[in-house]
């Protein structure tokens, strides 16, 4: 993401959004949105206490206060927030089950996961390959538990890998050790000078 030069926040941001919506407003009820977060253990945003069954904040209220100004009643109420949800949750899991799969992506975050979901795929993928290096089985299912309750169930090695991916996650992790015996800035290895950092 932020490494990729092509990358622009600002066309990212809207098209994340919008997979919020679509994940808030209509995948977390759809059966086979909800068979696949059933088998890969994760609640849904309606699942959880207290649940949140949309992209709007809708807040009990029995009767609307007035809002006063200086000026007296204001009749327009102050507008309602949209609730913010993080989708990392959910495309860690997807991407440590080897459920990161088009269909799936399409089917949980609408027509614009490729733009709003994809850089974010492709970090946890990034991530996932690391964590793997870097630590054994158990410590890898570790890191991808969430809680007792939301535990991973299983985890599948990397599907559908390319080889510029493996060939981007080795020229990341090389620039990662340097950052760790402090080969960063003036002291960056000539071949790094130019090139990835990390996640």
């Amino acid at each position: 993401m932020a490494s990729d030069p092509q990358f622009d926040i600002f066309e990212w941001h809207p098209a994340y959004q919008s997979c919020q919506r679509y994940f808030l407003d209509h995948a977390q009820f759809d059966g086979g949105v909800q068979a696949v977060a059933a088998l890969v253990n994760i609640k849904l945003p309606f699942q959880w206490t207290p649940p949140i069954n949309g992209s709007q904040v809708t807040p009990y209220t029995p009767a609307p206060a007035p809002q006063y100004s200086q000026h007296g009643v204001r009749s327009t109420p102050p507008t309602i927030p949209a609730v913010f949800v993080s989708l990392v949750p959910f495309v860690r899991r997807l991407v440590v089950t080897g459920f990161d799969k088009e269909p799936i992506l399409h089917g949980c975050f609408g027509d614009d996961y490729k733009q709003g979901i994809g850089p974010i795929q492709d970090v946890e993928r990034r991530n996932y390959l690391f964590a793997a290096k870097s630590g054994g089985w158990k410590s890898v299912k570790q890191e991808y538990d969430m809680s007792s309750e939301e535990s991973v169930p299983f985890l599948r090695p990397l599907q559908n890998v390319q080889l510029v991916e493996i060939e981007g996650a080795e020229k990341a992790w090389s620039a990662w050790l340097a950052m760790e015996d402090w080969m960063v800035g003036p002291r960056a290895p000539e071949a790094m000078e130019g090139g990835a950092s990390g996640t």
